[in-house]
């Protein structure tokens, strides 16, 4: 896609990986719309020239929300890419509230917005929806089964949604990010973790030649591994 004169908007775009793909986007002469929960996160974003909308899209209302206020408005590229970790481990008990928040957000929260911003896209001379998912879509973690089932699922609607879309002007990306610096990775130990800016910088530039999948870092070695052991992959990355 050529980005120069293009309108995007980032969900979560206020803070880790969204930030920077805004601020790429921004540098290759894209309008961009970010939204986000926090006032001091929007304040913040709005310093550095982005339009901001508060949102809450871990609810269909939320979801509906975001996109009336946005009825209007042209956009070229919907890119998904908030999302929340919603872990737990064997000794703790599952959160069912959190669990139902970090599944609406992470997988429903796409399907939503993709409802609603479709026709609009389906309209533009060419459009993107790109869809951030992980390399734990492949290969789960022990610590992250929320999580790495809603990104596996997202990964799968994704794949479909392109088949379904592929003789239109709707170009269907999936981003498999690794382990990235980010406020919901901050608690992992991890000496390996990719910075945000260089994350971005990846699946921006999948955006730019028209790719399928940005498999980003480290995923493109464990996409090579897993066709060659899917097993041997899945008992390392459980265990992670």
């Amino acid at each position: 896609m050529k980005i120069t004169n293009k309108t995007a908007l980032v969900t979560g775009g206020t803070d880790g990986i969204g930030l920077e793909i805004a601020r790429q986007l921004t540098a290759k002469g894209a309008s961009v719309i970010v939204c986000g929960r926090r006032a001091d996160a929007l304040a913040s974003a709005r310093t550095e020239g982005f339009e901001a909308i508060q949102a809450d899209i871990s609810t269909a209302a939320g979801c509906a929300t975001l996109a009336a206020a946005l009825a209007d408005r042209p956009i070229d590229m919907l890119i998904n890419n908030a999302g929340m970790s919603g872990n737990f481990g064997p000794d703790e008990p599952l959160d069912l509230a959190l669990t139902d928040q970090a599944i609406f957000l992470n997988l429903n929260a796409p399907l939503h917005l993709i409802g609603h911003f479709l026709p609009g896209l389906l309209q533009r001379q060419e459009a993107v929806i790109l869809n951030v998912t992980s390399g734990l879509a492949i290969a789960p973690r022990a610590g992250g089964p929320v999580y790495c089932a809603t990104k596996a699922g997202l990964r799968s609607f994704t794949q479909s949604l392109r088949h379904n879309l592929r003789d239109t002007n709707v170009h269907v990306i999936e981003a498999l990010p690794p382990v990235v610096d980010t406020a919901m990775t901050r608690g992992r130990i991890n000496g390996n973790k990719m910075s945000a800016k260089q994350c971005a910088a990846e699946i921006v530039d999948a955006i730019a030649t028209n790719a399928q999948e940005a498999n980003v870092g480290m995923v493109k070695i464990l996409r090579m591994i897993y066709s060659i052991s899917p097993a041997l992959v899945r008992r390392i990355m459980i265990k992670f």
